[in-house]
């Protein structure tokens, strides 16, 4: 029995490192590739700075057609890319790619959002005062924005350590893997609960953090 729980143990210490790594990998590519696509989208409004509706129109159907896509299908169609970037599909470096292309289009709409809450009276202020559009949309929308971004980042967190659990269908590894192959496969009842308990202790922590991080960032705004 002892050795049991040991084995569980260093089992589980595996599936949390690579749970950290595709969520970590994916978190990078969503903050990369989100935060400039949210800004285009946001500044090719024709109501704004930059009137180019086929922009936005181009970058509002791919990250609509992305986000209609369930995830666990998302995962499928994208094993050709991950096979031609990474040379396999297996593992949680493989699982990371299909769970970045989610992220960005994830983050990007959280990040328009964001930016669409704040208030245009400071838009128009800053352009008042001679302000130009890069600077507005780089220095004061950023600064206005940054405690949305933070929750929006939180929220896309969250779902990342949902998403990469499934990612565990396909052989992405991670804590969804361990829960399928033994808590599932192996009708292992505790290895399932002792999975559960993890997922829900690491979105409460990263939750936590981030609204923390959030509040602070707003009140240093104020």
């Amino acid at each position: 029995m002892g050795n049991e729980w040991i084995s569980l143990g260093q089992d589980l210490y595996k599936a949390l490192l690579e749970t950290a790594l595709m969520v970590g990998v994916s978190s990078f590519f969503a903050i990369a590739g989100g935060v400039p696509l949210g800004f285009l989208l946001f500044a090719a409004d024709r109501k704004f700075f930059w009137d180019n509706r086929f922009v936005q129109a181009s970058g509002n159907f791919l990250v609509n057609l992305i986000r209609s896509v369930p995830f666990v299908i998302l995962l499928v169609v994208l094993l050709p890319f991950t096979q031609i970037v990474l040379g396999t599909t297996i593992g949680p470096a493989a699982a990371a790619v299909p769970l970045s292309v989610a992220a960005i289009a994830f983050y990007a709409r959280l990040v328009q959002g964001a930016l669409y809450e704040v208030d245009p009276g400071i838009i128009e202020a800053a352009q008042a005062f001679g302000a130009s559009p890069a600077r507005i949309l780089g220095v004061v929308l950023f600064r206005e924005a940054l405690p949305g971004f933070l929750r929006g980042l939180t929220v896309t967190l969250v779902s990342l350590v949902g998403y990469s659990a499934m990612a565990g269908i396909v052989g992405g590894g991670g804590i969804g893997d361990l829960a399928i192959r033994f808590g599932y496969y192996r009708y292992q009842s505790n290895v399932m609960f002792i999975t559960v308990i993890v997922l829900v202790v690491l979105v409460q922590i990263i939750q936590s953090v981030g609204d923390r991080l959030a509040d602070h960032s707003d009140r240093k705004g104020i």
